[in-house]
This record gives structure tokens, C-alpha cells and sequence, in this order.
């Protein structure tokens, strides 16, 4: 049975003040997503936050500028913003004139998350003079105290949160870090390695020393704008810049070939991307490589300069990417099977633990997200790894701080977790030997108990509203395109409107297109969703739909379609309203 639905409708504002050059529906929207003032829709590059205020920004500079003739390993991270961020490490460097620069990133299997003691053991033949940290490094405490006593520098630069104690680096770039009076704390890995190289260049510059072909750091936003799309970084005004930046260059046709080859491969246009195109078709590429292999197959490919090995490393990608589907697919049949054990009526469990043995690692993460959107609570799915510890990731709804979940376990039962780390919405956690799972979910179910209220209330969607039919039309579909970017934390509009589902045009297991008759019978819609919402269409059947208008580009023409992401019973919702997302 369904868990019961509250559309949390965005309240309009009193009065709307006719913004000039922006339609009413997009003024209202843009408000209720924090927009006070339309020049924070301007998003040219001069809009971007000054590098001054960034923490340790300065010390990062001067460590790079002594250390220009020495050999600088970059590590990075096994997801798209690690990977982004070590391609333009790597890029920016040689172009400003470092020349012993080489990457490594950690395997996901073998050597686990961050600059590990195991790591920097696999370093240390190589004998780098500093190694650069991208994504990562601000909890890697043991092994950067390891790099030191070996004679290494480390420069760490990182958005994720610091515990307690920062890492014995040399210098620790990162805006999250206490005090940072840095106004765009929300910046992806590759921002914050793109901010460092903003600095370093300036120092360059103005000590004379830039090289005479060093090229605009523009060059590699399109490197930017993946990194920070795919890791689900709140978007932010600076973010949104950005973003857009990158978007543009892509669009252009100025983008790295490696990326262009991605873009191919995904059965898109790089001429009309768009940034869900960069999250769903893009990024699970790239990531792909990280979740069954090496991420040094998706690095390499973004370095590529010849457009025939960016293809050869694409298609590469690609076909990984199709393993990881099926891989997927398979294990979330089996956790599916565990759902709907563990949750049988009258069972209260407040999260959702799934274990098996044999699941690939790699895919936990992602199993957890889908299996959270379905029972609306916290998830943890965790599976064995090679040297026979249970490792896991865990995914969080809005009210339930993951993270500070498992530090109060931590606290409470010190010899449970192994190590953990994450944020609010995400974790990743390795249990101590000999703990089973049983131990932990009875650990879990007691620390999480004061978020009772929250894991009950069900699942709460954020709408924009009632659309009103004469305000479905094409022009609405592409004002929304084009007024983006949209994503985390600045979402894409959700519309609300009651439809009867007048034929069934198309289905498979996971699309259905239809045709949706409004409830006063003026207009027909053609309309498509996905999964849930297409094993839902039935002919005749007349329901309460969240949608979104589309532009549907094909042969040349445009039209208007209603991408519907989800439908239900008038019985099965409940509404609110609030001011703002």
C-alpha cells in the first residue's frame, strides 16, 4: 500500500511586481525559490563570489607557487565531481605551467574513500613531492599524517563537512571549513579546485609570471558545470552561474571532447543540452566507471585531445554503464523482495535495513536512493566486501540528519561502526567485525527513535501548484527550459492538475505515453511518464497528476507535451501550503 502523500504547495506572494522581461508564472516561481530581486537572475561570469574569504586559500597558493618544479600527484575521488575536478587539476596546472603533474584515484574496492593509509602505501614508490586532493581529504586524518612522516606535502581541496579536528595538511582549501566567511559554501569538488586555480592564476598575473598562452579558466567550465550537476550541490545563485556557464559553452560546441564523445554515446545533442541530460545520461556514465571498475577510465576519457580516443573511451564507458543497469536491476529485485519483509503490517521500523552478501558494492548507494523513494524513510543497504567487511550506504529523507544519526550511534555504541562519514542526506558506513546486522539495526532503531515523528508523516512532495488549463501551452513549456538551470536545491517547477487518461498511446515496463483529457474536457494533452507512473495509466481512469510542461523537439518542429511524474487517487493526498521551497 501506498504511504500517504502531502503536496506541499509553494504559496504565491501577495503582490508580484511584474519583473521586466520575465513572465508572471516564472516571477512567481523564482520567488518562491528565494529569488528577491530579478538582477539575482543575472548569471554572467561577473556574477560570481569573489576567491577572497575562501579558507586557506592563500596558504594553497603559496604551497603551489614553491613548488612549481616538483612533481605533483592530484588524487582524486571514484564519482563524477572527483572526476571532473581531477581532469581540470590536471588541465589547469599544465596550462599555467607545472609540468610533473600526474593523477590517481582511489580504487572504490580496494582502497575505500578518501587518502587512505592504503593509499598513500600504493604513493609512495612514485615519490611525488605533494600530492593535490580533489573531493576529498578533509577527514582523511591517518592518511595524510602518513604522506607527512614519508616527506609528502598535501594540499587538500574539498567542499564535504570537517569533523571536529581538520587533517595535518599543509594547506586545506575547503568553504565549509568553521569561520570560512566564504559567501558560496555549497560549491561541488571541481568548484572549489576551480576557485583555487581563479587564485592562483591571479597571484600568477599579478607577479608576472603567467604564461603568455595560458587560456581563460572559461575554458573548462564545462567541466564545472558536470561536476557540480552531478553531485546534487545545492544550485545556488553561484552555482547557478556556474552552471549556466558551462551550459553555454557546451552548447557552443566549446567543450572538452571527452565530454562531447559522452554526450554522443547518451543519444543526445550537444547543441540543446540540458542539465538534466548532464545528471541522467552524462554523469551515470561516468560514474558507472567508479561503481564496477576504475574511475581512471572516465578521467582518462575527459583528458582525451583527439576526438577518436575521447569516442573509443566513451563507448567504453557506455558499455560499463550498461553492466551497471543490469547489475542494478537484479539487486533491486532482491531488496525489493526484503522491502516488503520488513515493512509487513505491523511492523514499526523507523529504517529501512537491507543486507546481503553478494551485492556488488558499488551499486549500494543508488539502490538505497530508489528503495527511499518508495517507502519514504531512511535506507541502508549494505553488502560484503572483499576483505569480508560489511560495508554500506545509506540515504536520508528531508528531517532526518543521517549523519548525525550515526555520530549519536557512534557516541552511544562505540563499537559498532568502524567508520562512517556523509552529510544530511547521504552516508557511507563500515561496521566493526564480528557486529551483525541484526545488532545494528536494533542500535539504529533506538538512536533514530526521536525522528519517529518525521519517519511516519509519509512521503511530502513540493508542488508549484495548480496549473490552470489556459496556461498549459508551449510558450509556458519554454519559458521554463530557459529559465533555468534547475536542480537541487533550486528545483525544476511541479505543476498539480486533474486529467482523465483519455487513451493509451504507448507502454513498457518503465514509459507509457498517453493522451490526458483536462476534467472540464476543453483540451487534450499528449503526455508520457516513467516507472511508477506508467505501470499506474489505465484507460478511462480520471486522477489528480503532478506534471510539467515540456518542449518536445522532433523534425524540426516543437511541441507541447506533459512529462507527468506522478499520479494518484483524490482520497491519497492531502495539501499544504507554504511561502517558499
Amino acid at each position: 500500500m501506498r504511504q500517504p502523500v502531502t503536496l506541499v504547495r509553494s504559496k504565491p506572494p501577495d503582490a508580484l511586481t511584474g519583473w521586466p522581461g520575465i513572465p508572471v508564472l516564472l516571477e512567481r516561481i523564482y520567488r518562491s525559490r528565494g529569488v528577491r530581486d530579478p538582477g539575482e537572475l543575472d548569471l554572467s561570469l561577473e556574477g560570481l563570489c569573489e576567491p577572497s574569504g575562501m579558507p586557506g586559500l592563500d596558504v594553497a597558493v603559496d604551497l603551489l607557487l614553491e613548488n612549481t618544479d616538483q612533481s605533483i600527484l592530484v588524487v582524486g575521488d571514484y564519482d563524477t565531481d572527483g572526476a571532473t575536478a581531477t581532469a581540470l587539476a590536471i588541465l589547469g596546472l599544465r596550462a599555467l605551467g607545472w609540468t610533473r603533474v600526474d593523477y590517481l584515484i582511489p580504487n572504490r574496492f580496494t582502497h575505500g574513500y578518501g587518502l587512505s593509509r592504503a593509499l598513500i602505501e600504493e604513493i609512495l614508490p612514485r615519490k611525488p613531492d605533494l600530492i593535490l586532493t580533489v573531493d576529498q581529504g578533509t577527514t582523511s586524518h591517518e592518511g595524510i599524517q602518513y604522506a607527512r612522516h614519508a616527506g609528502i606535502k598535501v594540499l587538500v581541496t574539498d567542499h564535504h563537512l570537517p569533523g571536529a579536528i581538520c587533517p595535518p595538511a599543509n594547506a586545506l582549501v575547503n568553504p565549509n571549513l568553521p569561520g570560512s566567511v566564504f559567501r558560496a559554501q555549497t560549491l561541488a569538488g571541481v568548484g572549489v579546485l576551480f576557485y583555487l586555480l581563479i587564485a592562483l592564476r591571479a597571484r600568477m598575473r599579478a607577479q608576472n609570471c603567467l604564461p603568455t598562452e595560458a587560456p581563460s579558466l572559461a575554458s573548462w567550465l564545462d567541466l564545472v558545470a558536470l561536476g557540480t550537476i552531478a553531485d546534487l550541490v545545492p544550485l545556488d545563485r553561484n552555482n547557478r552561474i556556474l552552471v549556466a556557464q558551462g551550459l553555454r559553452r557546451i552548447r557552443q560546441g566549446a567543450c572538452r571532447p571527452g565530454l562531447q564523445a559522452l554526450i554522443e554515446v547518451s543519444h543526445k545533442s550537444a547543441m540543446a543540452i540540458t542539465e538534466e541530460d548532464l545528471a541522467f545520461s552524462v554523469a551515470p556514465r561516468l560514474n558507472a566507471a567508479g561503481r564496477l571498475e576504475d574511475m581512471r577510465l572516465g578521467v582518462a576519457c575527459l583528458l582525451a585531445d583527439d576526438p577518436e580516443t575521447a569516442r573509443q573511451s566513451a563507448q567504453a564507458l557506455d558499455q560499463i554503464n550498461q553492466r551497471r543497469r543490469s547489475v542494478q536491476e537484479d539487486v533491486e529485485v532482491d531488496a525489493l523482495e526484503q522491502v516488503v519483509q520488513n515493512m509487513l503490517p505491523g511492523t514499526s521500523e523507523l529504517a529501512c535495513v537491507l543486507f546481503d552478501r553478494d551485492w556488488h558494492l558499488g551499486i549500494l548507494g543508488l539502490i538505497a536512493s530508489r528503495i527511499k523513494e518508495r517507502v519514504h524513510r531512511p535506507v541502508f543497504v549494505l553488502a560484503c566486501s572483499p576483505a569480508g567487511e560489511l560495508k554500506g550506504s545509506a540515504r536520508s529523507i528531508l528531517g532526518v540528519h543521517i549523519r548525525d544519526v550515526l555520530v549519536t550511534l557512534d557516541a552511544r555504541y562505540p563499537r559498532v561502526l568502524k567508520q562512517f562519514g556523509g552529510h544530511a542526506m547521504a552516508a557511507g558506513l563500515t561496521l566493526c567485525e564480528g557486529v551483525s546486522i541484526e545488532e545494528f539495526r536494533v542500535c539504529l532503531e533506538e538512536v533514530i527513535e526521536p525522528y519517529r515523528a518525521v519517519c511516519d508523516m509519509g512521503q511530502h512532495i513540493h508542488t508549484d501548484g495548480v496549473l490552470p488549463v489556459h496556461e498549459i501551452t508551449l510558450d509556458t513549456a519554454t519559458a521554463i527550459a530557459q529559465g533555468g538551470p534547475w536542480g537541487s536545491g533550486f528545483p525544476k517547477p511541479l505543476f498539480e492538475g486533474s486529467f482523465r487518461i483519455e487513451r493509451i498511446a504507448s507502454r513498457s515496463e518503465r514509459h507509457c505515453r498517453v493522451v490526458l483529457r483536462d476534467q472540464e474536457g476543453e483540451k487534450c494533452f499528449q503526455a508520457y511518464g516513467f516507472s511508477a507512473s506508467a505501470r499506474a495509466c489505465e484507460a478511462g481512469k480520471s486522477g489528480y497528476f503532478l506534471f510539467l510542461p515540456v518542449v518536445n523537439r522532433y523534425g524540426g518542429r516543437e511541441m507541447l507535451e506533459l512529462q507527468v511524474m506522478d499520479q494518484f487517487g483524490a482520497d491519497e493526498i492531502t495539501c499544504i501550503e507554504r511561502a517558499k521551497f
